[in-house]
């Protein structure tokens, strides 16, 4: 009994002295098994989760998983720690949370993901130039600002509400959709259209894309880069150029300029330094995100499926962010 007593003794002793290393309840670089990614619900960031964590799965031999939930979910995740990566943070759009989370010191910034995004109100380009091709006629010559629309609700038609015409709001647990929903307020479009939220990204690209194929109006949210503006010809409406002091007080400006980031929980630094070095050097574009994108749309891509090719295609962009050893694992296992 003494020597099973004495057994136990060392056992926690031991235990105590592991939990001590780690300070302030973080884990060590070996206890981290799988490094999480969040996923706020768009393609985008799910294409670059994608390519991150094949990276991470074949180059550093980590298992990685990810999270789903809406923007303030998945970011106040990552300040927890239940995830570790973000790669696609729109901070402009979440400013006031996430500067707090960086000033905290829970989340670290590790890179610029891309910074030539636009958002705003969209609509087909055939609604102010018409389609020749396809036989349509402009539906509205004179469009060209967000407060015009308040004359035109014939043109974009409420389905559900014949005498009012309808603007396709973000969801509502996008962070955008506050925005989206102040502007109408702003731009007073309540006079002669609705405000309608779908439930996901996919319902906002189901009503654009039938409304686009029967080239009917439609106007809504929407931002670049995506699938459906790589695919699909669209015009964002015009509104004053960003001033800050304006959009603070009622939106009545275009978008803030916006660096998509990718960050960090604060542990993951001590945890896997070798994947926060790589993800320091995670660098692309619209441009590039948007090739991704339309391998999705025109041939029927899975996320993991477009990231692997746009890996295969794009060798010379990703294999400048990992040293040679781990880039040349990579380039082997996705042959």
């Amino acid at each position: 009994m003494k020597k099973k007593s004495l057994g136990t003794s060392v056992s926690l002793v031991a235990a105590i002295a592991l939990l001590s290393a780690c300070g302030d309840g973080a884990d060590s670089a070996n206890e981290l098994s799988v490094i999480t990614f969040a996923d706020a619900g768009w393609e985008s960031i799910r294409i670059h989760n994608a390519i991150a964590q094949t990276i991470i799965e074949e180059g550093y031999e980590m298992d990685t998983d990810t999270t789903m939930g809406s923007t303030a979910a998945t970011v106040q995740g990552l300040r927890d720690g239940d995830i570790n990566v973000y790669m696609e943070v729109w901070t402009d759009n979440i400013r006031d949370l996430y500067d707090e989370s960086i000033e905290s010191g829970d989340i670290i910034e590790v890179s610029t993901n891309f910074d030539d995004n636009v958002q705003g109100l969209y609509v087909p380009t055939y609604v102010i130039e018409g389609d020749e091709e396809r036989g349509i006629e402009p539906l509205a010559p004179d469009l060209r600002r967000v407060d015009q629309l308040v004359d035109y609700p014939d043109v974009f038609p409420d389905p559900e509400d014949s005498s009012k015409g309808r603007v396709l709001n973000a969801p509502s647990d996008w962070a955008i959709y506050d925005d989206i929903s102040t502007k109408f307020e702003t731009y007073e479009l309540g006079e002669t259209f609705n405000l309608f939220a779908p439930g996901s990204d996919s319902g906002m690209v189901t009503d654009l894309v039938r409304a686009y194929d029967a080239g009917e109006g439609w106007v809504g949210y929407y931002w670049e880069p995506t699938g459906i503006t790589a695919k699909y010809d669209l015009t964002l409406l015009e509104e004053d150029e960003y001033n800050q002091d304006q959009w603070e007080e009622d939106r009545s400006t275009e978008f803030p300029p916006n660096d998509v980031t990718v960050a960090v929980n604060q542990h993951l630094p001590d945890q896997a330094p070798d994947v926060v070095e790589f993800l320091e050097n995670y660098e692309t574009s619209s441009a590039l995100t948007e090739e991704a994108l339309l391998y999705m749309e025109e041939d029927g891509l899975t996320e993991e499926e477009a990231a692997m090719r746009w890996l295969e295609e794009h060798e010379d962009v990703w294999t400048n962010w990992l040293p040679d050893d781990i880039a040349e694992k990579v380039v082997n296992a996705i042959k």
